[in-house]
């Protein structure tokens, strides 16, 4: 029998980076769904399709080939047509098409089966939206992660600061305000907590004390 730990919540929380992280020290397949929804996002931005036009992204949609893949670095990288975009993925404008091709019933239909099957062949940590609601609820470990507006923000200026692509902190912080309202008030899938998730605020929480709380969270269940 496999493991799935379930960690969503909203844009900038730091899902990706500390579920990476727990899954190493545990040994699990980490999985970035967001990554997966950047990469339907990027291919309508490479092919000037407007993400509100879901006419078109569904045309768009048998064109698609997103694969995930795990190299010598041991890193998650994201193939789109066989061309790894893991860097043109995470373009801060790519946030914005991730978020509405995401609320597309036949772009979630396309994509929840792929996540679904590597929980049935791997212990996994999954972490996005709607993974304890939608995509895995029966997961053995449920984790809502969240972080106040503020404090997401300031943590991905410094973010895109290391990547090389600054913005003004009030242009992240609207961002990441006008991302939750979309993610939260969207028909299909929204985000929310499940009733059976515990739920993690890490606002005054530093990398190591967030890292520490999940690892105990799972330590109780698993």
């Amino acid at each position: 029998m496999t493991i799935a730990i379930a960690i969503d919540g909203p844009s900038g929380a730091g899902k990706s980076t500390l579920a990476k992280t727990v899954a190493a020290k545990l040994g699990y397949l980490y999985v970035d769904t967001g990554a997966i929804y950047r990469t339907i996002g990027y291919y309508m931005y490479a092919n000037a399709i407007a993400p509100k036009d879901s006419v078109a992204v569904e045309a768009a949609l048998p064109k698609v080939q997103a694969e995930l893949r795990y190299l010598e670095d041991g890193i998650q990288h994201m193939f789109l047509n066989g061309e790894d975009v893991s860097t043109q993925i995470r373009l801060p404008e790519m946030s914005r098409y991730a978020s509405y091709v995401s609320g597309y019933g036949f772009v979630r239909d396309f994509l929840l089966e792929v996540q679904r099957d590597l929980a049935r062949r791997h212990n996994v940590i999954m972490d996005g939206r709607d993974i304890a609601t939608v995509v895995l609820p029966d997961a053995q470990v449920k984790i809502f992660l969240t972080a106040s507006p503020e404090t997401r923000a300031n943590r991905r200026c410094k973010e895109l600061v290391e990547r090389g692509t600054p913005q003004p902190y009030e242009q992240v912080l609207q961002e990441i305000i006008d991302r939750d309202k979309i993610d939260m008030e969207r028909d299909i899938a929204p985000l929310r907590q499940a009733e059976d998730a515990c739920l993690l605020d890490t606002s005054n929480l530093n990398f190591q004390e967030s890292t520490d709380a999940i690892l105990k969270l799972i330590g109780e269940t698993v």
